[in-house]
């Protein structure tokens, strides 16, 4: 497989921007999984999909609106009636749409469409708070769950991957304009950019 150039190019400088006393708040990365994509269900058959994807990524969706599942290479939430993002290693994409019959869904491979950034730290959910009209606690946004939603043009998917971990899948096309307003929202507490996976 070929592998992806960053869509963040030479805005992805490994650096600390400190607050006055040499603290960060959040860590802000580039995260790379190998496949990502988005599974749908015709009316009634969620269900059916939710199954489908648990078969292939060994993860167990439950069934409430918002809910995810984190694994070992792996994650799903649900970003809609039906619908489902799913991220995860190479091989997914070809074993989900043979698990999904015809009848029951549909998967559109987005590999080559999105990014993943992730915002890590004690105040991740307060600079997203900045950017998302989202309750990002965690009594209201628990571990694995996600959300689809926008910051102005920008349309991201959401999931919470950690306690203090949020990683947003946002179009390649906008990936450094998203990364910009990121760094922005961040200033004030102050953020450390890593390389690589955060």
């Amino acid at each position: 497989m070929v592998k992806r150039e960053s869509p963040l190019g030479p805005a992805l400088r490994p650096d600390l921007h400190g607050r006055s006393d040499g603290g960060s708040g959040v860590t802000l990365s580039e995260v790379t999984p190998t496949f990502m994509a988005e599974a749908a269900a015709w009316p009634g058959g969620k269900k059916i999909l939710a199954a489908a994807i648990g078969d292939v990524t060994g993860l167990a969706l439950p069934a409430s609106p918002n809910a995810g599942a984190l694994g070992a290479g792996a994650a799903a939430f649900s970003i809609g009636p039906e619908r489902f993002f799913v991220a995860g290693s190479e091989g997914f994409a070809a074993r989900l749409a043979a698990a999904l019959p015809l009848e029951t869904g549909t998967v559109t491979d987005l590999s080559h469409g999105r990014t993943a950034i992730r915002i890590a730290g004690p105040r991740a959910e307060w600079v997203l708070s900045k950017l998302f009209a989202i309750d990002f606690s965690a009594d209201a946004f628990a571990v694995a769950e996600g959300r689809a939603t926008a910051h102005h043009d920008i349309t991201a998917q959401i999931q919470r991957t950690g306690a203090t971990q949020f990683d947003i899948f946002v179009f390649r096309s906008l990936a450094r304009s998203f990364w910009r307003i990121l760094r922005e929202a961040s200033a004030e507490v102050g953020y450390e950019v890593l390389s690589g996976e955060g």
